[in-house]
């Protein structure tokens, strides 16, 4: 099935917030940065997505702790729902101490049958303007997935690049994911409730966030190349990274400067994430 959504007020949301400073400072210290963005000055790429936090009502909370299905995202009928990737392009900066809104629309609504069973897929576009004047465009890719099934075999998993020219290692702790899923206010249990997340999810331990991944990737174009204007970033999840275990950051420029193919691995040497940032 694929179902494209008209731009209508049932399938549209729109947000408000400020890019407050302390909020950065959060975020800063959690990256591991000793000066944190100021009032005035640019706020990080993907520094976004710690605003326009889910406030949804205690009642209104689903058994995996994330917002019931059946309001602006559709229920599919699955019960998993993870971010599965995205597309940004960076129009113009969100200021640290201005006001921001984010105009939400489903884009498009599919099905489909993969080795894991049935598969639920929703794309949503997200206009973010700070000051308005549009800063960001983004879609966002969000997966549905069926019930685990004990003793299914995983997906194969996929060799990462043998080319790093830029790498870091980074061992995402309780404390790194308590400060970004508090940060984000992300209340799904797959991040912290560990009997939740091996006994009903049937994850071997807590489940890294997929935007922390993302995140972590741009920062390493930020420190390697900290002048650079980012113009696109994509990226793709394609392994579940699992706390406690060293996750691999890497990055190969292209020879002209003009991109940036990014990567993540596990300890067990598979790909967890592809990404790609283009340069001005």
């Amino acid at each position: 099935m694929n179902l494209q959504i008209a731009e209508n007020s049932e399938h549209t949301e729109n947000a408000s917030d400020i890019v407050a400073r302390t909020s950065a400072a959060a975020l800063s210290a959690t990256l591991d940065y000793e000066v944190a963005p100021q009032t005035g000055e640019a706020l990080p790429l993907l520094w976004h997505w710690i605003f326009f936090r889910p406030t949804v009502p205690q009642h209104l909370i689903a058994e995996d702790g994330h917002p019931q299905k059946g309001g602006f995202l559709p229920d599919l009928g699955l019960p998993r729902r993870m971010w599965a990737g995205g597309r940004l392009r960076f129009i113009s900066p969100l200021i640290v101490g201005n006001e921001i809104t984010r105009e939400s629309t489903i884009l498009n609504i599919s099905e489909k049958h993969g080795r894991s069973g049935k598969l639920g897929f929703v794309t949503v576009s997200h206009q973010i303007r700070c000051a308005g004047t549009l800063a960001i465009d983004e879609e966002q890719d969000i997966v549905y997935r069926e019930p685990p099934v004990p003793g299914a075999a995983a997906p194969a998993p996929t060799a990462p690049p043998d080319n790093a020219q830029w790498k870091r290692e980074v061992v995402p702790d309780e404390v790194l994911m308590f400060r970004y899923s508090a940060l984000t206010f992300n209340a799904h249990r797959i991040h912290y409730d560990k009997p939740y997340v091996t006994q009903t999810e049937g994850y071997p331990n807590l489940v890294v966030h997929g935007p922390l991944i993302a995140t972590l990737l741009m920062d390493l174009v930020r420190r390697h190349r900290p002048d650079a204007a980012v113009l696109d970033f994509s990226f793709k999840a394609m392994r579940p990274s699992f706390m406690g275990n060293t996750l691999y950051l890497c990055g190969s420029p292209s020879p002209d400067g003009k991109s940036v193919e990014l990567w993540s691995h596990d300890h067990e040497g598979w790909q967890t994430m592809s990404a790609r940032a283009v340069l001005a």
